[in-house]
């Protein structure tokens, strides 16, 4: 909205400092500070609000060390890093661009399931909240909508360099732009156009389409179903990631630490898939429109730095499936639309050992029951933060380690930037 009345102003009037809020680096500093403002006036109020309500968490005995005393904290914390993302977002964002319509989107759907979830356990006292066919439902959904919204909208697309004589293999269907320029004497078309490529790390051609999936058919034909394997990678990196956000969210600070720091990174990388000159110095897909998104992920950036604040180690709040499946989601989207969605196993590496620890922890389990008689189990108890806590690990020792280690993977996700 403001990115607006400023143009507006500027088109109107030399009006002074207009000029400033056109750079995506000027509004994502101050979504930043907006962001970061809002969770900390807002969170103050809303604990309050929580506690005068008596809505507190309803802890599980698990056996882990001083569980006990977070009995009564409140919950639904995740309402305020929403209210963190939206309103700098709305404010500074250009509100016409299909990536931050879709991360809004993203961001209410994710935020009302998780709602939804907190409120059933909370004010129903159901400690099972919303039953699990539901979440995967509505995560599925969220994945239709992205998956297909990527796929079909005519202004979600990328700048490819083709030769004349492979410019007729591009489908004609495709959103194209020509300017014809010359190169070594070599007639070369710049084509803005839909595609299924993403890019893979550690190779030197880094670009892979999904249409090489459906090997089995005809070259010819499988542009014409690329849709089906990217729709349900879609469907299931946004699941994955969603579910890992919210595994992670199981000791104080852990979650919302190690998203901003995924969301800084996620951010830079944005910004330079969006910018032509970086775009073409690291040899990366460049995607017209898509460093808007800097403004998002600067929100959220601000938002989960801002929302540590209150719950950093004890606790005074805890976010609830409302945050965690919130920034799952939105995580998950901003790695599909920058086309980066297979560095999320290294970027979101926390997210995946989570995933992973409670996979292999009841496969296990399953496996030796049903051999043995008997239940084993690999680790003392799954999510993984629980196994640290059960070996007497401090839980801010936990926490901080675990940034360390989701630091160190977005240093090693940069450099994959060079390294093929």
């Amino acid at each position: 909205m403001i990115y607006y009345l400023f143009r507006y102003l500027s088109q109107l009037f030399d009006f002074p400092g207009s000029q400033l809020y056109q750079f995506s680096s000027i509004r994502a500093a101050a979504a930043v500070l907006l962001s970061l403002v809002i969770s900390l006036l807002f969170g103050k109020r809303f604990i309050r609000l929580l506690q005068r309500k008596q809505v507190g968490e309803t802890i599980r005995d698990l056996g882990l060390a001083n569980e006990g005393k977070k009995k009564g904290t409140p919950t639904m914390g995740g309402l305020i890093i929403l209210a963190a993302i939206l309103i700098p977002t709305i404010l500074f964002a250009r509100l016409r661009n299909v990536y931050i319509l879709l991360l809004l989107l993203t961001t209410v759907w994710m935020g009302l399931i998780g709602f939804l979830d907190d409120y059933i356990k909370v004010f129903k006292k159901d400690k099972k909240g919303l039953r699990g066919k539901f979440k995967v439902f509505g995560q599925i959904t969220l994945g239709l909508i992205v998956g297909f919204s990527f796929y079909l909208n005519k202004d979600v697309r990328v700048r490819s360099y083709i030769k004349a004589n492979e410019y007729q293999k591009i489908s004609t269907t495709q959103n194209l732009r020509d300017i014809q320029v010359n190169q070594n004497g070599d007639s070369i078309y710049v084509v803005d156009h839909r595609s299924t490529s993403t890019t893979i790390p550690f190779v030197k051609s880094h670009q892979f389409d999904y249409a090489d999936l459906l090997f089995f058919l005809p070259k010819s034909k499988r542009a014409k179903f690329a849709w089906i394997p990217y729709i349900l990678l879609v469907i299931f990196i946004i699941t994955a990631v969603s579910n890992g956000a919210n595994l992670t969210d199981g000791i104080d600070g852990l979650a919302a630490g190690t998203a901003a720091i995924i969301a800084a990174t996620l951010g830079i990388f944005a910004f330079l898939s969006g910018n032509f000159i970086f775009a073409n110095y690291l040899n990366i897909m460049f995607i017209p429109e898509v460093g808007e998104v800097l403004i998002f992920a600067a929100a959220l950036t601000g938002a989960c730095v801002g929302y540590l604040w209150y719950n950093a180690f004890p606790a005074q709040i805890f976010m609830g499936d409302t945050g965690s499946l919130a920034i799952g989601g939105i995580i998950a989207t901003l790695a599909l639309m920058i086309r980066k969605e297979f560095l999320l196993p290294i970027l979101a590496g926390v997210f995946l050992a989570e995933n992973l620890s409670v996979i292999i922890q009841v496969a296990y389990f399953k496996y030796t029951k049903k051999k043995y008689g008997e239940g084993k189990r690999i680790f003392k108890m799954s999510p993984l933060h629980h196994h640290y806590q059960k070996l007497n690990y401090a839980e801010p020792k936990i926490v901080v380690r675990f940034w360390i280690i989701g630091l160190m993977l977005a240093i090693l996700t940069f450099i994959t930037l060079k390294i093929r």
